[in-house]
């Protein structure tokens, strides 16, 4: 029981960064529950759940200020929930032990965390350029861009299932990229409208073959709440130059010791 209470405390250090940055939740909280001891596999699909909870109240506030785009959301559940029931029953139907899957996952985790530490830390560059250049909707017409919308799902559908991760940095870099002159702060709703049913039914997924310790959920929830609302209130005050890198950083590290 006391250890479990050293997971409520990660909770809180989690919540409390993704607050002050936007992302870095599933990129921190995973490679955390592996190094504590906890399989891939379960930290996976605790992880997914404790995602979908913890972003839930986030459509109510974003579609309430309207910075959601429900068609492009649709587009990319069309993609991402198939690909996700597909990730998982091939994960239980390709008779891998449950050491080869683990593997699969871990080493699938790091090299994910990895391209999300180097979109973390170029991320202005990125949308400056696509930006710039119009490089997307010079080339897409509107029946292109939506199929290219679904395919985006589809490949973050299969991410997010297998690493847990990828639904936040990657994701709204991938929305910004095919839809350059949106704001961002609706890319941000649309991608977090998005995320919640597909980490949902990943999570469920997990659930249904014994992926979920749900006394770790229930603490993770307690730390990562208040954790999320201090980081928050807190954002304004620090500045977006020296936390992205020192997120970056983070990840970097964490992601080269699981891919490595």
């Amino acid at each position: 029981m006391e250890f479990l209470y050293f997971f409520a405390l990660a909770g809180l250090l989690v919540g409390f960064v993704v607050g002050l940055t936007g992302v870095g939740g599933g990129s921190l909280m995973t490679p955390i529950l592996i190094h504590f001891g906890v399989s891939p596999a379960v930290s996976v699909g605790t992880d997914l759940l404790y995602a979908a909870i913890t972003k839930g109240g986030g459509i109510y506030v974003h579609h309430k200020k309207r910075n959601v785009d429900w068609r492009i959301a649709g587009l990319l559940c069309c993609g991402s929930i198939p690909a996700a029931l597909a990730t998982l029953w091939f994960l239980s139907a390709s008779g891998f032990d449950s050491e080869t899957v683990n593997t699969l996952i871990k080493v699938g985790l790091g090299w994910t965390i990895l391209i999300t530490a180097f979109v973390i830390l170029f991320k202005q560059q990125i949308m400056r350029y696509s930006r710039q250049n119009d490089i997307w909707i010079t080339r897409l017409t509107g029946s292109h861009q939506n199929a290219a919308t679904i395919i985006v799902g589809l490949v973050m559908g299969v991410i997010v299932t297998l690493t847990s991760i990828g639904a936040g940095a990657l994701g709204t870099v991938a929305l910004f990229l095919l839809f350059p002159f949106l704001p961002v702060v609706r890319l941000v709703g649309t991608e977090i409208a998005h995320a919640v049913p597909l980490t949902l039914v990943a999570g469920l997924g997990h659930a249904s073959v014994g992926n979920v310790d749900w006394n770790l959920l229930f603490n993770l929830l307690i730390g990562s709440l208040p954790g999320v609302f201090v980081g928050s209130h807190l954002a304004h005050r620090v500045s977006d130059k020296y936390l992205r890198p020192g997120l970056a950083v983070m990840l970097i590290y964490a992601g080269s010791k699981l891919a490595f």
